[in-house]
């Protein structure tokens, strides 16, 4: 019988830092790195419409567009590894639609909870590290050549979505780490590092 993997999501806004860690945790664990939206053929698809701030639409839209993927992303990538034993490091998961769509453009968050509950299918985090930075900083981070639908609302939004966050960190059903994301970079990967050090990790 094969021991299920160790899972990890890193979210937070955007500039954040998140991708960047993901990739340097999954590659010290030998853990596979994926991400969303757009990890899987299908999922490429997606996020092409999904990023492309020229074509409007409705949060709701929005919100079921990111399941789809979301619910490919866990049945066909993550919980198949897991499953083998491989340990699963995500750039984004269930957290970012709550509070992107949820707390972000106000879809209701009990029908964006059991929507979600149905795409992930039980497929749960063992932690999800929230990389809390201000929007100051987030913002003289962020490359303003080629902004998404996300990057590009304004700042109301994102102080939503970092509420959000704030708020979901305090209260979900699976266990958060909340991180200081406005930590030079060696300092920043130390505090990661730390946070993921309790888990059972096979490599």
């Amino acid at each position: 019988m094969s021991v299920r993997g160790v899972f990890v999501a890193f979210e937070g806004v955007d500039a954040s830092g998140k991708s960047t860690q993901a990739r340097r945790v999954a590659a010290r664990h030998d853990a596979l790195f994926t991400f969303e939206p757009g990890d899987s053929v299908l999922g490429v698809e997606l996020r092409r419409w999904l990023l492309d701030a020229a074509i409007p639409m409705d949060p709701e839209t929005e919100a079921l567009l990111m399941l789809s993927d979301r619910s490919h992303h866990a049945r066909r990538v993550i919980a198949p590894a897991l499953a083998q034993g491989r340990s699963v490091v995500t750039d984004r998961y269930y957290p970012s639609s709550l509070a992107y769509q949820g707390y972000g453009r106000g879809v209701d968050l009990a029908r964006l909870r059991a929507a979600t509950e149905l795409a992930i299918d039980g497929c749960l985090p063992d932690l999800v590290v929230l990389l809390d930075v201000s929007l100051e900083v987030a913002n003289e981070r962020r490359a303003r050549d080629h902004e998404d639908r996300f990057e590009s609302a304004d700042l109301a939004f994102h102080e939503r979505v970092r509420a959000g966050y704030l708020e979901l960190a305090a209260h979900d059903v699976v266990p958060w780490v909340v991180v200081d994301a406005n930590l030079e970079q060696t300092d920043l990967d130390a505090r990661v590092d730390d946070a993921l050090a309790a888990l059972p990790w096979t490599a």
